[in-house]
């Protein structure tokens, strides 16, 4: 479990990571878990460099949007059978924990990634692959996709990398209970429709839809853009009167942007605004 030596550089843009690939256009940057050989699963090193990248997202202005996606028409199967449940089985208890504090610490930098994260889910998305998509901001969905919580298929609690906090919010506790008590896997269109996913769209459409979305809040005001996704978070532990001061305060910050002004003139004017994340 040593800690591979690539460091994330920055611009990312001319990041070359060593266990996804990364593509970043008109302020997109599309990550692609890229083992589709084995349905993209996880590993040791892959959960530390996108840790690593999330985390690093915050320095880099240039980011917008995230697109999370995997190769070959699965998502992901979550952490590799063979390089990570194996060694698992021999650890101690202080290496175990290690180990979970890692894999969580992927759902923090999702989290904490000031960037929205679409994620294009299409065939297999199980384990940590639906914590990834979880901890996304939203979800898009290929008609034929399958997310499944296994963590009990293999002998352990559903409360693994947030699933107990994040995923009750999203569908509800009662849904949200009987994936992470049975395993099972929810299908697309049980995903839309309790809310786990935006929409469906068709396995072709899946990723370029992703990407179209992010792009479209990509072109929104930056700073605005960011504030909203962290008062998503924060107010989950808010009272109704906390959350509304707080959003106060966060509106009248984004009202001293120079966007907010662009987006005035550009109303005046009967013209589109060109926001610049300033």
């Amino acid at each position: 479990m040593s800690r591979p030596a690539n460091p994330v550089t920055l611009p990312l843009a001319d990041y070359s990571p060593q266990h996804f690939l990364l593509a970043v256009v008109d302020g997109v940057a599309t990550v692609t878990l890229n083992r589709p050989e084995r349905k993209n699963p996880l590993t040791f090193e892959s959960y530390r460099e996108l840790t690593d990248f999330f985390r690093a997202c915050a320095f880099d202005d240039a980011v917008k949007t995230v697109v999370v996606a995997g190769a070959g028409g699965n998502f992901s199967s979550g952490g590799d059978v063979f390089e990570i449940i194996g060694p698992l089985v021999k650890m101690d208890t202080k290496g175990l924990t290690a180990f979970t504090r890692m894999t969580g610490d992927l759902v923090k930098a999702m989290r904490a990634c000031p960037q929205p994260i679409v994620a294009a889910v299409e065939g297999i998305c199980a384990g940590a692959g639906a914590i990834v998509a979880m901890a996304s901001d939203m979800r898009l969905a290929a008609s034929g996709a399958k997310v499944a919580f296994l963590f009990n298929k293999v002998g352990l609690a559903g409360c693994d990398m947030g699933a107990c906090a994040i995923l009750p919010r999203i569908i509800g506790q009662s849904r949200a209970s009987e994936l992470l008590y049975t395993g099972r896997f929810m299908t697309a269109e049980e995903g839309e429709r309790w809310g786990f996913f935006s929409r469906l769209v068709t396995p072709e459409q899946v990723l370029p839809q992703a990407q179209l979305l992010a792009k479209q809040i990509a072109e929104g005001p930056t700073f605005a853009n960011t504030m909203t996704k962290r008062m998503l978070a924060m107010e989950w532990a808010m009272s109704v009167e906390e959350a509304i001061e707080a959003e106060a305060v966060a509106q009248a910050l984004c009202m001293t942007t120079a966007d907010f002004e662009r987006a005035f003139q550009a109303f005046a004017n009967k013209v589109k605004p060109v926001f610049r994340g300033d």
